[in-house]
């Protein structure tokens, strides 16, 4: 029984994670890179974190819009040439 206690909590614990809102969980995630650093300062924090966030928003986003780069351009705000120069960079164009 106490197992599916701690079941039903991390079951519980799961679904807050996924229904937590993104700029939680972007600052969590942040928290946690910080923290591993054990004090030493990070250098080009921002570029990391741009280059660690665009790949997986555009492949979730082609995923999405089932492949429709005009589509995709509307929802991320970026000019479709934009988006395909970055599909490009992240090996994505068919």
């Amino acid at each position: 029984m106490t197992t599916n206690v701690l079941e039903r909590t991390q079951s519980d614990f799961e679904l807050t994670q996924k229904n937590q809102p993104l700029h939680d969980s972007v600052r969590q995630s942040l928290e946690n890179y910080l923290s591993q650093l054990k004090g030493q300062s990070p250098s080009n924090l921002y570029e990391l974190i741009l280059a660690e966030v665009e790949e997986p928003l555009m492949k979730a986003v082609m995923e999405y819009t089932k492949s429709n780069q005009s589509r995709a351009a509307i929802i991320l705000g970026l000019s479709r040439g934009t988006l395909r120069k970055k599909l490009k960079m992240y090996g994505m164009l068919d």
